[in-house]
């Protein structure tokens, strides 16, 4: 009987290294992934983006998911997932479209991986939320992952021992 992979999302506030902590783990144990699908996007659009950008990017983020949850591996991974996508809607547009909510319940993710803000904030064209703002958008992640009862960890370090502490955790829900 065919089982699903484990889901391994990996979250936290703009500028912590989720996007290379996802490759280097995917790396690392030869496992698929899922890139960061808002960033791309966002800077390709030219304009600013809408609440229907923005909806766009969750019903992509859901494939994504969809996608990999076909996988014969172990574990597949997701760079950021519909949790980030929900607090942004509930910040920029102080409304969030019920179907998400629903998704989010219905889609199991076995573990997410908070990446910590313990690396600088480094500005670029599509990051928004440093400073005090970070802080606030890690700590609501966080509250909302324990709302919905998700298990997660939070990943410290620069570099190599941010990688080898996400190594460390994943070895222990992988055996």
């Amino acid at each position: 009987m065919r089982t699903s992979p484990k889901i391994i999302a990996i979250t936290g506030a703009e500028s912590t290294g989720k996007s290379s902590l996802t490759e280097a783990l995917a790396q690392h144990y030869k496992v698929p992934f899922e890139a960061e699908f808002a960033r791309e996007y966002i800077l390709e659009l030219g304009r600013p983006y809408t609440f229907e950008d923005v909806e766009f990017i969750a019903k992509k983020q859901v494939e994504g998911y969809n996608s990999l949850i076909r996988s014969d591996y172990p574990f597949v991974i997701l760079d950021t997932w519909l949790l980030i996508t929900k607090i942004w809607f509930e910040v920029v547009y102080n409304k969030v479209p019920a179907w998400i909510e629903q998704e989010i319940q219905k889609l199991n993710i076995d573990l997410f991986l908070v990446c910590d803000t313990d690396l600088p904030w480094i500005a670029d064209n599509v990051r928004e939320n440093g400073g005090e703002n970070r802080a606030k958008l890690q700590k609501r992640y966080i509250e909302e992952i324990e709302k919905y009862n998700f298990q997660y960890k939070i990943i410290s370090g620069v570099g190599e021992k941010r990688i080898k502490n996400a190594i460390h955790i994943l070895n222990q829900l992988i055996g």
